[in-house]
């Protein structure tokens, strides 16, 4: 049986109310579909939310689709009203940086923002390198890296689902505008404002060109040598893999640093200095190098989840950290919780 006449039974037999024949028609877009919804919210979280939803809808509604368009394209409609309407009662999300300048020494005690909606990682390891339609001008790993990830939530939602229906999944401007229930010109209008806004915000080199031109091993090397240096406190070998205008945040943390000296105050205060012992696991968020942070318990006598770090390269050196606290990331990077001596 062919894939297609073993999809269109699946289809009918979900029609007629079958949750299994439903459950193997979108396993195969569920990935990509969580990806977007990332996209549109800027949180794993939201993201878990907002694709449940969509498919609830869509399978209540599953009546109501008459095959004109195929059910990918369908799907991806659900899923975008319910992003646009999960980020209309929400927000934007933000990174430290989009609340105000950067700090020039190490602020101790600083304490977490909780009344901002933070932008969160996004764990890669099951989203494919290339293009989700031959029309696409971004790859899929790219359009989660956090640069870009971050310029959407600069966008008000409409702009933010064409800009991502059009140049992520390679969807018309007629489809979008059937997907958002508007004019083409009206699509075609917010396609020009978001790619402004865009182009301003996210680097001319994206990160998956960038680790291109790196062999993997010496990409690992770099995440080896980062991690190896703050777990011994070796403030030399730290600086040595950093850019001269390097930056660090940590969200939920509202201080952030920009440049080498900033950094390093910065560094031989808190992560070197005042924090304790730490260990670090190798893993890649947002098509991007990073790791997962264990800080030293005496309490517990282990190693607790504290943060992803995510890496920013140029060339090969580093040149932002964004540090996401919180042990709640660890459990869907597949991260244990702790760790032993």
């Amino acid at each position: 049986m062919s894939d297609t006449t073993a999809q269109d039974l699946d289809l009918a037999r979900a029609r007629e109310g079958d949750d299994a024949a439903f459950t193997r028609l979108v396993a195969p877009l569920r990935r990509e579909l969580h990806a977007h919804c990332y996209r549109m919210l800027g949180s794993t979280h939201d993201a878990d939310d907002a694709l449940q939803d969509a498919l609830v809808r869509a399978w209540r509604g599953l009546a109501r689709f008459e095959g004109r368009a195929s059910l990918r394209s369908w799907l991806y409609t659900v899923a975008t009203r319910t992003c646009l309407t999960a980020a209309e009662r929400r927000g934007r999300r933000a990174l430290p940086v989009d609340l105000g300048s950067s700090s020039d020494r190490a602020v101790r005690g600083d304490a977490p923002l909780h009344e901002v909606a933070w932008l969160g990682p996004y764990p890669d390891g099951d989203l494919t390198g290339g293009p989700a339609g031959p029309h696409a001008r971004y790859e899929q790993r790219e359009a989660v890296e956090l640069a870009f990830v971050a310029a959407l939530q600069h966008l008000p939602g409409n702009q933010r689902a064409a800009l991502l229906l059009f140049e992520v999944l390679g969807f018309s401007a007629a489809e979008i505008a059937a997907v958002m229930d508007t004019s083409t010109a009206s699509v075609n209008s917010a396609l020009q404002r978001a790619r402004k806004i865009v182009a301003e915000k996210v680097p001319d080199r994206s990160q998956q060109k960038t680790l291109r031109d790196l062999d993997d091993g010496r990409m690992h090397r770099i995440v080896a040598d980062y991690s190896a240096a703050l777990e011994r406190g070796d403030t030399d070998a730290l600086v040595a893999l950093l850019t001269e205008d390097v930056t660090w945040s940590m969200p939920p943390l509202p201080h952030w640093y920009r440049g080498i000296e900033a950094v390093t105050d910065f560094a031989v205060a808190v992560p070197l200095g005042a924090c304790g012992a730490w260990r670090r696991i190798p893993t890649g968020a947002n098509g991007q190098p990073a790791t997962g942070s264990y800080l030293w318990d005496d309490a517990a006598g282990r190693f607790q989840a504290f943060a992803i770090d995510v890496l920013t390269l140029r060339g090969e050196q580093i040149v932002e950290i964004t540090t996401f606290i919180g042990p709640e990331h660890f459990t869907v990077f597949g991260l244990p919780p702790t760790l032993g001596r």
